[in-house]
């Protein structure tokens, strides 16, 4: 009786002093590798394996652990596959917090404000090699925002530009709905008050937004440009944006972004690449005196004289083909 008392509580003290190696391993910072690690759990691996891959990486010091503390919460968390960074030492019980949470590592992706969507194409072809022209032709269906702009022709204009962080393996219809979900948030939140006080209905001011994105990269000449094509538009010209000294509208695959015609009183295409935020530069404050837009062939910046006469010395600067735009002038007398 004796004998098997002190078996029990051999079996007893044994128990205890395992839980609390185990306790004390899953709680220990590890760490079994220098500099980083960048460890890839792929769709369907078992924790078995997973605990393995955590071990021979360095990650963790011992399996057994980890594997005690996934058998207690299985029916509850499941370990999430995906791209894992590891650069600090870290506990076992951390790094099984973070693979049931799929604390994934992001890759930055910059969108730079002016892009169109086959700029954003290239980009996320070769940040994180989505098919270009999967991402395209998703981007030419636009259910997604027939509630903002019916008459949209495609995305163009509504792909928010920004700074976003992905993980490995994202799709490009993620990549589509995350840049017009944060279009809707800047439009909501930031937008919405100083778009009030224009005029026009979102699709021509998006349109008009991304041909002032495209004509002047200065943030001070675009309400001015913005002034000189809304005026054309009041008169139901034409307006042909210059941005090139094309002849002819080009086409699609020679010219990106094409010249842009009305019908009466409207914008008749649709916006040529992401805006932004500079959908608010878009109005003329009210001025006297009138000019003609004229973007200098080396510097690429725009003249604005007071009429079409004044420019004729200035030919050997500005593009050829490029027609003078009337407009008031803020500022003059």
């Amino acid at each position: 009786m004796k004998r098997i008392l002190a078996a029990v509580v051999l079996l007893l003290l044994l128990a205890l002093a395992g839980a609390a190696w185990v306790a004390w391993d899953l709680y220990r910072p590890h760490r079994g590798f220098a500099g980083s690690v960048m460890l890839e759990i792929a769709p369907g691996t078992g924790a078995p394996a997973i605990a393995d891959l955590l071990v021979a990486r360095g990650v963790i010091a011992h399996k057994f652990p980890f594997l005690v503390r996934y058998r207690i919460g299985r029916r509850h968390n499941h370990l999430k596959a995906g791209e894992y960074l590891f650069d600090r030492p870290s506990s076992a019980i951390d790094v099984y917090r973070r693979i049931i949470r799929g604390d994934v590592y992001l890759y930055p992706v910059v969108i730079p404000e002016g892009s169109d969507r086959f700029d954003i194409a290239r980009i996320l072809s070769d940040r994180m090699a989505i098919n270009p022209d999967d991402f395209l032709r998703l981007t030419e269906q636009t259910s997604p925002i027939h509630d903002l702009d019916p008459e949209a022709p495609s995305l163009e204009g509504y792909l928010f530009p920004d700074t976003y962080r992905f993980p490995r393996h994202v799709t490009a219809g993620t990549v589509i709905a995350t840049m017009l979900a944060r279009f809707r948030h800047v439009l909501q939140t930031q937008l919405r008050q100083e778009m009030a006080t224009g005029s026009g209905n979102l699709h021509d001011v998006v349109t008009l937004a991304s041909l002032v994105e495209k004509e002047t990269p200065d943030p001070a000449e675009r309400p001015i440009v913005a002034g000189v094509f809304t005026r054309r538009l009041e008169k139901g010209m034409p307006l042909p944006c210059p941005q090139s000294d094309w002849p002819h509208p080009p086409k699609r695959s020679e010219f990106r972004f094409s010249f842009q015609y009305l019908s009466p009183g409207r914008i008749a295409a649709g916006a040529d690449c992401q805006p932004g935020r500079n959908l608010a530069a878009r109005r003329l404050p009210p001025g006297r005196r009138r000019c003609a837009v004229f973007r200098g062939q080396q510097s690429r910046r725009s003249f604005f004289c007071p009429d079409a006469g004044r420019t004729s010395a200035q030919r050997g600067e500005v593009q050829k083909g490029i027609g003078c735009v009337a407009a008031q002038v803020p500022g003059q007398t």
